[in-house]
């Protein structure tokens, strides 16, 4: 009897492990959001969205030098989100929708 009731909470306790990692698994998968404009992008981060890698934020003066400014807002650095709104991002440096 205590071998059966031994046995029983080790499947159970196996089948609930499992459940939770591949639970798990699912959550982390879930695809970036697509946002329509830079105004939507703004109201969540206020910063944009950027590359893991950047640290700067290249600009362009008027005379034509270009320039590393440090990043102003709260910047997400996320490289799945980043692709997924990449469209957004009109000068090319790796950030969508940053302040300059």
């Amino acid at each position: 009897m205590h071998l059966l009731r031994t046995a029983g909470f080790a499947a159970a306790s196996t089948v609930l492990a499992a459940a939770v990692v591949l639970g798990g698994t699912a959550a982390a998968q879930a695809a970036p959001t697509v946002y329509k404009n830079c105004t939507a992008v703004q109201k969540v981060y206020s910063g944009g969205i950027a590359k893991q890698s950047v640290t700067s934020n290249r600009v362009t003066t008027k005379s034509g030098k270009v320039e590393n400014r440090a990043l102003k807002g709260t910047v997400k650095k996320d490289d799945a989100l980043y692709k997924a709104n990449r469209g957004l991002d009109a000068d090319g440096d790796g950030i969508a929708c940053e302040k300059s």
